[in-house]
């Protein structure tokens, strides 16, 4: 409903009328007059095309630019991802930062999701995925909703409405029986002497790769053979488990480490890392092995597989990799097809309907 308050000034010379109106689910309008008629005149239509959905009201008054200034100085900071989403939002600032978001309508955004779907990636080229353009649209959709809920500046998120890509599903690529010796090997037979120990940490814990190499020996406690974790991705902490040859080789490793810094794999002196890089006497391995499309994650992949050709149960899977959904765990649910046969001989066993 709307209300109008009399202003007289401290003078009494100049008076105004402050029109407030606040319907259920929608954020409050005001404005202020001059005259009591425009005020009246003002309130009267205004309510109406709230009720109709026809009024934009500051979303009119505000740009996608300003709002993203907003969102990026409040609320970005406190993401683990803040880098990621910043380069998400320059797409929006650069090609729509100038418009009024009361003209960002789901059409628009689904013209410039369609048009980025059809841009080459900057880097490399080549065709870019459905999960990019999704994280995209993502950044923006995180914006958006600070501005209905921090802000007031719109009535409800745009991108409620717009339709998100088809995602493939997530690639699944692991060392095989015959090749993880193999690759074992050439990173044990490396000149860098911190290789081995580290995919031997990434292969036996399933951490993700900044997890690993950005372990502190503070981490690490030998009793309890484990590497507690205070700052994972997903924000829980969690214990990374420490079994046969990693704890080995980090009890070796405490031995001779060095005492001025802390970390497992320190950076080179003038590095710009947080933590050592790996990459080419990682790569060096592989193809002394003669080991094709694998990658640094792909280590995370072999642990989540063995686990499950082992009989794992997906939830223990979970609670291993430190995933909150089990959706990130299907994608192996089909190596363990042979666990799913010995719980169901379990289960017609337990029932009297076994094998006579």
């Amino acid at each position: 409903m709307a209300s109008i308050e009399k202003r007289v000034s401290d003078d009494g010379k100049e008076t105004a009328y402050r029109v407030k109106i606040r319907l259920r689910g929608q954020a409050p309008e005001t404005a202020t007059f001059e005259r009591l008629t425009d005020a009246k005149e003002w309130a009267k239509k205004t309510e109406a095309d709230m009720k109709a959905g026809r009024h934009f009201g500051i979303s009119k008054r505000h740009t996608v630019e300003e709002l993203l200034d907003r969102y990026e100085k409040s609320a970005l900071p406190a993401l683990k991802s803040a880098e990621s989403v910043k380069a998400k939002l320059d797409f929006w600032r650069e090609r729509h930062g100038k418009n009024l978001l009361s003209d960002m309508t789901p059409d628009v955004i689904a013209k410039a999701r369609d048009k980025l779907a059809s841009t080459p990636k900057q880097r490399g080229g080549g065709i870019r995925s459905a999960a990019d353009v999704n994280r995209t649209l993502a950044a923006l959709s995180s914006a958006c909703g600070f501005a209905v809920k921090e802000l007031g500046w719109l009535e409800r998120n745009p991108m409620e409405r717009v339709r998100k890509g088809a995602e493939a599903k997530g690639r699944v690529r692991f060392l095989s029986s015959d090749e993880l010796p193999l690759f074992l090997k050439a990173c044990r037979d490396s000149a860098n002497s911190h290789l081995y120990l580290a995919v031997v940490l990434a292969l036996t814990t399933g951490g993700r790769k900044s997890e690993v190499m950005s372990l502190r020996w503070r981490q690490i406690d030998m009793k309890r053979r484990t590497a507690m974790l205070g700052d994972t991705k997903n924000g829980d902490a969690r214990a990374l488990p420490l079994s046969g040859e990693a704890l080995a080789l980090l009890q070796a490793s405490a031995t001779v480490r060095a005492l001025d810094d802390d970390r497992l794999f320190p950076p080179k002196p003038r590095g710009k890392s947080e933590f050592m890089d790996l990459r080419a006497p990682f790569d060096g391995a592989l193809k002394v092995a003669g080991i094709t499309d694998f990658h640094w994650h792909d280590l995370r992949h072999t642990a989540a597989s063995y686990l499950a050709m082992a009989g794992t149960s997906p939830l223990e899977i979970a609670k291993v990799l430190g995933h909150r959904t089990m959706a990130m765990v299907a994608r192996y649910s089909h190596l363990s097809q042979g666990r799913v046969v010995e719980l169901g001989d379990l289960l017609a066993a337990r029932m009297g309907m076994g094998k006579a």
